[in-house]
Order: structure tokens, then sequence, then C-alpha cells
């Protein structure tokens, strides 16, 4: 296998809802999974852009924390979901 990368994954609710996490869990969550990808050698982290849940609605500097926080790990988004 040459290449091997994910599609984001997670809880996604509106953010005011009981249980749905706040954009500093979410973010915080989305960068340690990408950290984690990269040590395993997975080569590809794309992230949705949620625009009705708040806390992803602006997936720039979470690919920004990530890019600073990984050394291979290609970031980018993929699927744009406009309800």
């Amino acid at each position: 296998m040459k290449a091997f990368g994910f599609l984001s994954f997670g809880h996604y609710g509106s953010g005011r809802g009981p249980g749905d996490p706040d954009a500093r869990q979410v973010l915080h969550d989305a960068v340690e999974i990408a950290e984690g990808a990269d040590e395993m050698g997975v080569n590809g982290a794309y992230f949705r852009v949620h625009h009705f849940a708040r806390q992803g609605a602006a997936p720039v500097p979470l690919l920004s924390a990530i890019a600073a926080r990984t050394q291979r790990i290609e970031v980018g988004t993929s699927v744009i979901d406009m309800r």
C-alpha cells in the first residue's frame, strides 16, 4: 500500500445539547487523532466542513494546528456538507 488516509470522523452535534462537545474539545480530539495517525504512518487526514455544527464550521485553523503538530501527514478539506 502506497498511501492511506482518513476522512474526519467523530461526534458532531449542534454544540448546544447535553453531551455535545464544545469547539475546544472537537479541535483537541481532531489534533490528537491526527498526531496518532501520523505516528502510525497514515499519509492523509481530510476534514469535512460542518457548516451547521458551530464547533466544526471552520477547518482552516484545525488544519493549521494539525500541520504544526505533525511531521509527515498531508491535511486538507474533503467534503463540504451544505445541508
